[in-house]
């Protein structure tokens, strides 16, 4: 299933992309996309049910604002430098264990809406990210089998990152991963039924309609499955977290100076296989 939320920021409502592309109203059957919905089998089945029976009411989507496809997320892990051909584009040693650090849930903005450059900064880069959202309770899971058990859906996250903040600025990644807008995820909560390889998907990115990222899952360091088994062991995962998983070859940060960081006026666009496309605008905060 494609499950979307939609509506004003704050106020969206549950919404499901069937299969000829009509855009369906779930809120008379569900109050949201979010953990508790995903960590229940029944109420899922009977939206699947719904779906396949052709219950549902048709939405307009036009004018209609997509926001993220899950709401009241608890928290978004990363994993950093997680494929092989980003660790070589920045000259840096593919590392013996995930590197994880934490997005703010307040950073998850829709899709298509806009990305606040922040003030004072040189250096805001892009990054496609496969989203893994969590559907069931993971706390010292054994095995990559487990991990990828524990995964409810899949989605396109966009991990906009301020580089001098990040690096340059000292302590850790956070004060460049968290700014305001930093997180459009979307357009879709694709289920984990309709993705039967999370290692075999395409993933690009266009500025200003010019290609910069085109790289692989296959090409992750730590595998899906793999990399929620690790972060289960250190913390708890729950229904409606979400996992970004790293960005393939391709960022501003790798390229060669004068390295092309986002400026107002930019546009981002991103598609991963099977899990919809993503557009922002930059604008000055």
């Amino acid at each position: 299933m494609k499950l979307l939320r939609v509506g004003t920021a704050g106020a969206e409502r549950p919404a499901l992309l069937d299969a000829d592309g009509t855009l369906r109203d779930l809120s008379g059957l569900v109050p949201d996309i979010d953990g508790s919905l995903l960590a229940d089998d029944a109420a899922l089945g009977r939206v699947r049910a719904a779906a396949d029976g052709g219950d549902l009411p048709v939405l307009d989507a036009t004018g209609l604002r997509v926001g993220p496809p899950l709401g009241r997320i608890g928290k978004v892990v990363c994993i950093g430098l997680n494929y092989y051909d980003h660790a070589r584009e920045i000259a840096a040693e593919p590392p013996a264990e995930p590197v994880v650090f934490l997005k703010a849930a307040d950073t998850v903005v829709g899709p298509y809406d806009t990305v606040l450059v922040p003030r004072g900064s040189a250096k805001t880069d892009w990054e496609v990210e496969l989203a893994v959202v969590i559907g069931r309770t993971a706390r010292y899971l054994e095995s990559a089998a487990d991990g990828l058990a524990c995964v409810a859906g899949y989605a396109i996250a966009h991990d906009v990152s301020e580089r001098e903040f990040q690096i340059e600025r000292g302590g850790t990644w956070d004060k460049g991963k968290n700014c305001e807008t930093f997180n459009p995820l979307g357009p879709w909560l694709v289920t984990a039924d309709e993705v039967p390889d999370p290692q075999d998907l395409r993933l690009r990115l266009w500025v200003n309609g010019e290609p910069k990222q085109d790289g692989t899952t296959a090409e992750q360091i730590f595998p899906v499955g793999e990399a929620v088994r690790y972060v289960s062991r250190f913390m708890t995962l729950y229904p409606g977290d979400v996992i970004n998983t790293g960005t393939p070859a391709g960022v501003a940060m790798g390229r060669p100076e004068p390295k092309p960081y986002l400026r107002a006026g930019d546009v981002v666009e991103l598609e991963i296989d099977g899990l919809g496309r993503q557009r922002q605008e930059l604008k000055d905060a």
